[in-house]
């Protein structure tokens, strides 16, 4: 079979919710889940998920602000920059681990995922990815320009799994300040690695922004796929 891409549901904690499904060519491969952004589960998280599908993954992107609205999703102009911002302020970290948690466990449970579940997260989506695999619920972590994580760094003794982390040295969501104090906190952790982008904005891996960097999403990208190969 070719990739092939489908919703599907998901049973949480207390309640059911959708998540986007997306497999390789054959069905199975690397089990693999896509934390959103504050835009929701867009076009552009969904070509992510296509795209890894594409890599030979088996990607589980699960709608994270079902609570608010089943499937919401946003563009980049300032009113969807504002609703989306509020959509991010009312979602509560504890209920989305928690939803997290399941859609990790339901990704397991599926015939074609293969090998130890990586979770990979796109700003916000990057700090859930973070407190996720603190939390225990992957074996290994991907989070780009993970807003806020500098926040949770009374966490980082919780992260005893590889992390790889994507910055932009021109992300004026982040400052270097963030990133400098992040590195720091975990200069003496061999299995925390980190990538800065001189060139790149915040978001230069999302192709529908203009904020895209091409020669950084693709570094990033090989990056990435490096790093999941190896701990996979």
């Amino acid at each position: 079979m070719d990739l092939s891409t489908q919703w599907t549901t998901v049973r949480g904690p207390d309640g059911e919710f959708d998540a986007f499904l997306a497999l390789p060519r054959g069905g199975h491969g690397p089990a693999l889940l896509l934390l959103q952004e504050i835009f929701g589960v867009n076009a552009h998280i969904r070509s992510v998920a296509e795209q890894y599908a594409a890599d030979g993954y088996v990607v589980l992107a699960p709608d994270l602000f079902w609570r608010q609205g089943k499937r919401l999703e946003f563009g980049y102009d300032e009113a969807d920059w504002a609703r989306a911002a509020q959509c991010k302020q009312r979602a509560d970290t504890a209920q989305t681990q928690a939803d997290i948690g399941a859609a990790a466990a339901a990704l397991r449970a599926m015939p074609g995922a293969e090998g130890k579940l990586a979770v990979i997260g796109y700003c916000w989506g990057g700090q859930m990815a973070f407190l996720a695999l603190a939390n225990g619920h992957a074996g290994h972590a991907v989070a780009y320009y993970g807003g806020g994580i500098q926040n949770c760094l009374a966490r980082a003794a919780a992260i005893r799994a590889p992390l790889l982390m994507h910055f932009g040295g021109r992300d004026a969501h982040i400052p270097r300040e963030a990133v400098r104090a992040i590195a720091e906190r975990f200069e003496h952790n061999e299995q925390v690695e980190i990538h800065l982008y001189p060139e790149a904005e915040h978001g230069f891996n999302c192709n529908h922004r203009s904020s895209y960097h091409q020669r950084s999403a693709a570094e990033a990208h090989g990056h990435t796929l490096l790093f999941l190969s190896e701990n996979q």
